[in-house]
């Protein structure tokens, strides 16, 4: 769901969370964006982008990695703080991949507010 100027949305305070983490990882790393995704127990993992000459991955991308490494086998939800409008179909698909289908991305943009929720499919 993309949002509009009047629409409100009551986040859950764990969505809300995450949200915060990846905005502090954004201004704290100085990069394009910041993610942090919640596993099925509940962990959180934050990253922000990594542009290596020879690897290059979202912010989404990296933190679903992490969860991955870390040994999570699912996500309840994930947040990405970018300047973009809507999430990128490669985040949705890191998502879906751990998540299954429908698992959310929610994107806020740098100021911490809620710009899209979209199911991953």
């Amino acid at each position: 769901m993309l949002l509009g100027m009047s629409d409100i949305v009551e986040l859950d305070p764990e969505d809300k969370k995450i949200i915060t983490l990846a905005r502090s990882a954004r201004a704290r790393n100085g990069v394009p964006e910041g993610a942090a995704v919640r596993d099925e127990t509940g962990r959180t993992y934050v990253a922000g982008t990594v542009a290596l000459e020879s690897l290059r991955l979202s912010a989404v991308q990296t933190a679903v990695a992490m969860a991955v490494a870390s040994g999570a086998k699912s996500l309840e939800a994930a947040a990405v703080v970018s300047e973009a409008e809507q999430p990128a179909e490669a985040d949705l698909a890191a998502v879906r991949d751990l998540g299954g289908a429908g698992t959310p991305l929610l994107l806020a943009g740098p100021d911490g507010v809620l710009r899209a929720s979209v199911g991953a499919r």
